[in-house]
């Protein structure tokens, strides 16, 4: 694995020891920022999954400012500290060992929103819809902050949550990416919005 754009261009990553996480794939990661940017211009991401930290450790990389970084496995958070380290983007990061619904109190307590946001539980769990709605309601959501919800092929979320509209939708083999948008107004209703469907094969 490799930062594939940016200031920290072509920085090796290192994969977090053993069999429990799931990186992201560099095709996948290349997708996703395609998809969401490619670049930025300052904000602030939560990388809620972290893992390797591949995902926030890229969106620093192509211009956000800063980027929160949780796991619980301290596997992982070495992995993040040391790719951070690599990338020479740890000053512009915050790492912490929680698991997300006890992240995302903490986080509310200190008054923090977020642009960007990425969501890759494991895939056993499903309940990145049940997150999103969780951090609408403790307002970590900046408006018109973006969501990238990474699950198995297998299963499917809705087009439309409660405060969020799905954007884009790409297959990746055994990985789907959804894109979701978030619209204050739409906690109220379900709203309008058109979506593209992309779909490729490993």
């Amino acid at each position: 694995m490799r930062v594939i754009s940016g200031s920290a261009k072509g920085r090796p990553l290192k994969s977090v020891p053993g069999n429990g996480t799931r990186p992201t794939t560099d095709k996948v990661k290349e997708a996703i920022f395609s998809m969401i940017g490619p670049y930025f211009e300052g904000g602030a991401a939560l990388d809620l999954y972290a893992g390797t930290g591949g995902l926030g450790i890229e969106a620093l990389s192509r211009g956000m400012e800063t980027a929160v970084f949780v796991d619980m496995e301290q596997k992982a958070l070495d992995t993040v500290r040391a790719n951070l380290q690599a990338a020479k983007l740890e000053a512009q990061a915050e790492v912490y060992r929680n698991d997300a619904s006890r992240a995302l109190g903490a986080l509310e307590k200190r008054g923090r929103a977020f642009d960007l946001v990425f969501l890759d539980p494991p895939y056993r769990l499903k309940h990145g819809d049940e997150l999103m709605m969780t951090m609408a309601a403790k307002h970590l959501l900046k408006q018109d902050a973006v969501i990238v919800l990474e699950h198995e092929s297998g299963y499917d979320y809705p087009e439309h949550i409660p405060g969020f509209s799905r954007t884009r939708l790409s297959v990746y083999g055994e990985t789907t990416i959804a894109i979701y948008q978030y619209e204050a107004a739409l906690q109220e209703g379900s709203g309008s919005g058109g979506e593209v469907n992309d779909e490729s094969a490993n």
